[in-house]
């Protein structure tokens, strides 16, 4: 286990849905990245850098691409979608309207792109 999985394991069936599809997609792209800490939160570091973070707030399911840059590049995409909203560095969402997978790899394929130099 590791900052990532007790995370998940902490949360309700709901929310650990919505938040472990993110991460699984992430590993997916980025099968070496390992859990830990991004900004003090549980994320997918790969090599050495915060990936992705995604964490349950109170209204809200949260994702953190560390980069207001990678966000803008799928604002676009974001826009019109139920329950979503967005400004730099954060995207907002609902476990029950989920971001639809192709943003999710434009968004996290950015983010890998950005730490790869």
């Amino acid at each position: 286990m590791g900052t990532v999985d007790d995370y998940l394991a902490g949360l309700d069936e709901a929310d650990a849905a919505a938040i472990g599809h993110v991460y699984a997609i992430a590993r997916e792209l980025a099968p070496d990245a390992e859990q830990g800490l991004g900004y003090g939160m549980p994320a997918l570091t790969w090599r050495g850098k915060p990936l992705v973070s995604v964490m349950r707030a109170k209204k809200h399911i949260g994702l953190y691409p560390f980069s207001g840059t990678v966000v803008a590049t799928v604002a676009a995409d974001l826009a019109g979608l139920p329950g979503v909203t967005s400004e730099k560095g954060t995207i907002r969402f609902q476990p029950s309207d989920p971001l639809p997978d192709g943003v999710l790899r434009d968004l996290l394929s950015a983010r890998l792109a950005q730490i790869a130099g």
